[in-house]
């Protein structure tokens, strides 16, 4: 399959443009050949990964996670990353984390960039969704300074969005979805947040990029896990 039709499926679903100004989505290394015939899908290149695709015969690696530094070593492979525009997408790694937990139905249609919404009319209790988070995301926390028993708007943001808890408040959302948060950040919060981790908030966006590029290529998932282990 040409590299560049399957790079254009993937801008189709998330336009190149709509990326951050600071981010590196696109290309990372683009070399020889045109033709792919094997792609390994990942959320991060690392010499781990990047070996895995060359034992696999892999000739493209397609990640969530961009390049900003390219190791010499790396040069020989066809890398190309669809990151802040995946997650500004319709469909892409927020709206994934909104429908692997069943909330479709309540999503509010406007979008806000990196944040997604959804509404409880009649409220649901955080003990029930912290039950939802939980079988999805296992290892999740929960911040609750003000003690809230129930939640009508919640907002979401894959990855790392603590930037965006006051934009969340100011737009009436009682409680944030997203990951990596700060000690600091936490204690000043005076909505819900949850902490479902960054590695586990956007690995499920994977399949959906396996579905974009389709089944005209050979498609592997890259065999990675988050850094942060139980102590036991």
């Amino acid at each position: 399959m040409n590299k560049y039709e399957i790079t254009k499926r993937i801008e189709n679903f998330a336009p190149l443009e709509t990326a951050e100004d600071w981010d590196a989505s696109g290309w990372g290394v683009n070399c020889p050949p045109e033709e792919v015939s094997k792609i390994m899908i990942c959320l991060t290149v690392t010499d781990d990964v990047v070996n895995q695709a060359r034992q696999m015969n892999c000739n493209m690696i397609v990640s969530h996670h961009p390049l900003f530094y390219v190791p010499i070593n790396w040069a020989d492979i066809n890398i190309y990353s669809a990151h802040t525009n995946l997650d500004k997408a319709n469909g892409g790694t927020t709206d994934t984390i909104i429908k692997v937990l069943e909330l479709d139905k309540y999503k509010i249609p406007a979008e806000h960039d990196f944040l997604r919404f959804v509404e409880f009319k009649n409220g649901i209790s955080v003990e029930e969704f912290s039950k939802k988070i939980s079988k999805i995301f296992p290892s999740a926390r929960i911040v609750n300074n003000k003690q809230v028993n129930t939640l009508t708007k919640i907002a979401f943001c894959a990855g790392s969005g603590s930037e965006f808890i006051s934009e969340a408040q100011t737009l009436e959302a009682d409680c944030l979805v997203t990951g990596d948060l700060k000690f600091h950040t936490a204690l000043d919060s005076e909505i819900v947040l949850y902490d479902i981790g960054h590695f586990e908030s956007e690995i499920l966006i994977l399949p959906a990029l396996k579905q974009l590029i389709g089944n005209n290529v050979e498609i592997i998932f890259a065999k990675e896990q988050s850094p942060f282990n139980p102590v036991c």
